[in-house]
């Protein structure tokens, strides 16, 4: 059974019978399974939403959560205080819910209202045509790739590490949010060569500087980044001579003037900005600008 499909089986018996009787085209095609206490559950694939007639009980919530989990509380604690928790096969599970906050912090999320679902893609070669960007005379440029959410930018950078990996390139991921190398268990759910490393759910900033003291990566690849701690730890890699590839929300170049990191791109950091577009497809390159 595909990976994602061990999800259906996490729901009651009428909701799981609801999506096996889907045609094998939108299962195959489904991005998101948004779950709400008391209400339909929405299924979104290929652009359309489809909302399923049974509801998901109250009572239905954990008893979910706890198969999604396998049980395994404690594996999963610290992500679950962050609102989410990265599954088997990659996938990224979103949880609403009532926050218990201790000295400024959550601690817990209880009485649960919601799940967000989200596939795990693998898109492997939808980084083949940029790689001539991304290696120039042998070396690995410092690339920033902007869009706004849902363009595919997560799915690029990690194809860009795969190619880099098979390339025998020494590759660092650091993965805050546990969403680029999706890891379970201490293993990637995704196709990899062998010359990477993976530092998961470590706040980019220290994971950055972690990687370049302890792991020597020709490139570290994170994910969002834009915060003012994050300025710090950019130009800390790029003065050790370590390459760095990662993405920051915009839509273009005066989008980027607005974050914090924008002094990295005046600097001239960054070689080269790559916007991203959903248009035709998640994952299209409109442009590649020479900083």
């Amino acid at each position: 059974m595909h990976d994602f499909e061990r999800i259906f089986q996490c729901f009651p018996t009428g909701i799981t019978h609801q999506i096996q009787t889907l045609n094998p085209w939108t299962k195959r095609d489904i991005e998101e399974i948004r779950v709400y206490k008391n209400k339909e559950m929405q299924i979104f694939a290929a652009g359309k939403r489809i909302s399923l007639q049974d509801r998901v009980q109250g009572n239905d919530m954990i008893q979910i959560l706890n198969n999604l989990m396998r049980f395994s509380y404690h594996t999963y604690e610290e992500d679950l205080a962050k609102g989410f928790i990265t599954i088997e096969g990659g996938h990224r599970v979103g949880i609403c819910g009532k926050a218990v906050v201790e000295k400024g912090k959550v601690i817990l999320l209880k009485e649960i209202s919601s799940f967000n679902i989200r596939r795990a893609k693998e898109v492997i070669g939808c980084s083949d045509l940029l790689m001539p960007h991304v290696i120039e005379k042998g070396k690995i440029n410092n690339i920033l790739i902007a869009s706004p959410p849902g363009c595919g930018k997560t799915t690029l950078i990690r194809d860009i590490a795969r190619n880099l990996t098979i390339q025998h390139y020494k590759v660092a991921i650091c993965d805050e949010r546990s969403e680029i190398a999706g890891m379970h268990g201490g293993i990637s759910s995704y196709h990899f060569g062998a010359m990477l490393d993976v530092l998961d759910g470590c706040p980019k900033a220290e994971g950055m500087m972690m990687l370049v003291r302890s792991m020597s990566p020709d490139v570290i690849i994170t994910d969002e980044i834009g915060r003012d701690e994050d300025l710090y730890a950019i130009k800390t890699c790029i003065n050790c001579g370590v390459s760095l590839i990662t993405t920051i929300h915009g839509s273009n170049e005066e989008d980027l003037k607005r974050s914090a990191i924008y002094p990295c791109i005046e600097d001239g950091i960054f070689h080269k900005l790559v916007f991203l577009t959903d248009k035709p497809v998640p994952g299209t390159i409109r442009e590649v600008v020479d900083v």
